[in-house]
């Protein structure tokens, strides 16, 4: 599936406002790869702490939304479907670019291997062609039964 829009994203995302880091998906082939962005706007909350008169978004942040992009690229899969993604581990992770507001963060996930409920990927984000961060990202879906709700607002048991 390509070019998800923000609705799109929410039906597979557990993310809400101010932790929702993925603006749009605009290509997908589910346990392989996915592509998509982050438009950087002035209007993020980390903005009011992070740097205040020089406003840099967060690596942390870049972290979260390329992990935010492999659980797309994981939840797309049927048996995976309306679970929950945990970030589990970082590696090998750089940062090689300062992000700030107008930029547009593009982010590529490519799977590496998984098994079972667990599972690696490759992440890179640029702007403007050049790379801002490059990280090897694992995750384990959980579990349990807890799903999302009808809304994708609460978690029920």
């Amino acid at each position: 599936m390509a070019d998800m829009d923000i609705r799109q994203i929410m039906e597979i995302l557990p993310h809400r406002y101010p932790m929702l880091l993925v603006d749009r998906i605009t290509e997908l082939e589910p346990m392989v790869y996915v592509r998509g962005y982050k438009n950087i706007t002035f209007n993020e909350p980390v903005f009011l702490g992070h740097f205040p008169g020089y406003p840099v978004f967060p690596g942390v942040y870049q972290i979260e939304a390329m992990a935010q992009m492999g659980g797309a690229v994981v939840l797309r899969r049927g048996e995976f479907s309306r679970k929950i993604p945990y970030l589990v581990g970082i590696d090998k992770a750089k940062f090689r670019r300062i992000v700030i507001p107008g930029d547009r963060l593009d982010m590529e996930i490519r799977m590496l291997r998984h098994k079972r409920n667990v599972g690696w990927v490759k992440a890179e984000a640029k702007v403007d062609g050049q790379i801002a961060c490059i990280a090897e990202l694992m995750f384990s879906i959980n579990s349990n039964d807890r799903m999302i709700g009808a809304d994708a607002s609460v978690l029920r048991t």
